[in-house]
């Protein structure tokens, strides 16, 4: 037995290139699903569905991707703490901007099709986790960047932040399922390449909301 038992002990780095490989994965799939599937996306065109794959777009390529990349920095850039704690900020900006742009997407759809709003688990789920995903970072701001508070007081304010930034990490993970599945039952789809598509990229969403976990626990090196 190695010594110390630490045999089956693993670190974070092969666990964030698989987390990598999941975040391009990822990025395909729905690439193609809206681009060859759903006649692409803008933000105006008489082809309302492509101002709706305005939102899976925003909401996963941004929000679930950009908030992930954030939480697992510290464990992806060698650099100094300051520069971790910069590009964690920067990110999660990226996720809250695409989330809200996301959010915007969908609510047009609506309106321009007269459809109501906020009537599924998927839109009350989202709709908390973007206004906690936006307090958070604010917070987070005030906190720790400008003007910050005393030290002391960060000390006993970061496990917490920790703890709400993985609750709202998994929050996002929990929306993009199920609006992936409302999507899934809302075109009639049974067994077609387009569901195969959106499958698969609901199972590696999954598997990318895992591994970020792992990563959160794992050491960077022995």
């Amino acid at each position: 037995m190695a010594k110390g038992g630490r045999s089956f002990q693993i670190t974070a780095a092969p666990v964030t290139v698989f987390a990598h490989l999941l975040v391009i994965s990822i990025a395909t799939l729905v690439l193609v699903w809206l681009i060859k599937f759903r006649e692409g996306f803008a933000f105006k065109s008489h082809i309302k569905a492509k101002i709706f794959n305005l939102h899976p777009l925003l909401m996963i390529l941004g929000f679930v991707i950009f908030s992930g990349e954030a939480i697992i920095v510290y464990k992806t850039i060698p650099a100094k703490r300051q520069t971790q704690k910069a590009t964690h900020l920067i990110l999660h900006f990226i996720a809250l901007v695409a989330g809200i742009l996301g959010v915007y997407a969908v609510f047009k759809f609506h309106h321009e099709l007269y459809m109501p709003d906020m009537y599924t688990l998927h839109s009350w789920i989202g709709l908390s986790t973007i206004c906690l995903f936006g307090l958070q970072w604010l917070l987070a701001f005030f906190s720790f960047v400008y003007p910050g508070a005393e030290s002391a007081r960060r000390s006993r304010m970061v496990p917490w932040h920790v703890f709400f930034g993985v609750v709202i990490f998994f929050m996002t993970i929990v929306t993009a399922e199920t609006g992936l599945t409302q999507k899934f039952f809302s075109l009639e789809l049974q067994r077609s390449q387009e569901a195969l598509i959106i499958n698969f990229t609901g199972l590696l969403i999954l598997l990318l909301g895992i591994s970020v976990g792992l990563i959160i626990i794992l050491p960077r090196r022995m």
